[in-house]
């Protein structure tokens, strides 16, 4: 249940930012940046689930930056341009893009492509993630994935409803991510029409009160779900993952 982290690669500042709340807004971690040197940092510092790159980065080239980035990274990377004649599409994907969106483009059909990309990369990769993640540990504390079970320090059960399990799986999955209440709500669809309604951000602060009041040894002094000031909750601790 890890929420997307995407990079938003533009030169432009306005286009970039646009881009930017655009996916937010649809649910997304999205982190802007500008040149290669920011992706290599973003990449370094975490997770990164996808690249929206666009080819035209000033002295910069988005299709070299592509090249370059395969050699080491297997990350899906859309390529966005202007230029969209076919040899100059069919030189995008030869530096191993996955998909190429040419400017002007609608923005719902952005969101489409990334969505078709992301489940792709997802797709291949799943079936092995499955097998190979039973368990959870964190502070002492482990989540059993197959019999979905929380246990405590101590070796004791912890009941948790539907919804508070659902809530840990998201912390658990970008964990040190300070994830903003319109996220979290994304990732657990509060509304049941993306979480995005007027109190799904008061509905988060109570599911976090909750989840916190059985996990917490003093709840009122969260050790492990933080609350970030000025974006929402983030799992401050490390988490461990182990197989069969």
């Amino acid at each position: 249940m890890a929420i997307p982290r995407l990079l938003v690669v533009d030169d432009d500042t306005e286009t970039r930012m646009m881009l930017t709340q655009y996916l937010r807004q649809n649910g997304f971690i999205a982190l802007p940046c500008a040149s290669e040197a920011d992706i290599r940092a973003q990449i370094g510092a975490g997770r990164i689930d996808l690249i929206l790159l666009d080819v035209m980065l000033g002295d910069e080239n988005g299709v070299e930056i592509c090249t370059r980035l395969r050699a080491g990274q297997d990350v899906p990377i859309i390529l966005v341009s202007a230029l969209s004649a076919d040899h100059q599409r069919m030189a995008g994907y030869e530096s191993g893009a996955d998909d190429y969106i040419a400017k002007p483009f609608n923005p719902d059909l952005l969101l489409a492509r990334v969505r078709a990309v992301l489940q792709r990369a997802r797709r291949s990769s799943s079936l092995i993630y499955r097998r190979s993640v039973a368990t959870f540990r964190f502070a002492g504390w482990t989540y059993d994935a197959k019999r979905d079970e929380v246990i405590s320090p101590a070796g004791v059960q912890v009941a948790l409803s539907r919804r508070e399990t659902g809530l840990l799986k998201v912390f658990l999955a970008n964990p040190h991510i300070p994830l903003t209440r319109e996220e979290i709500a994304a990732a657990l669809d509060v509304t049941g029409e993306g979480g995005s309604d007027e109190g799904s951000g008061r509905a988060i602060d109570v599911l976090v009160g909750r989840l916190r009041s059985k996990i917490e040894q003093t709840p009122k002094e969260p050790k492990l779900l933080r609350t970030e000031r000025g974006t929402g909750y983030v799992l401050a601790v490390d988490v461990e993952t182990g197989g069969d």
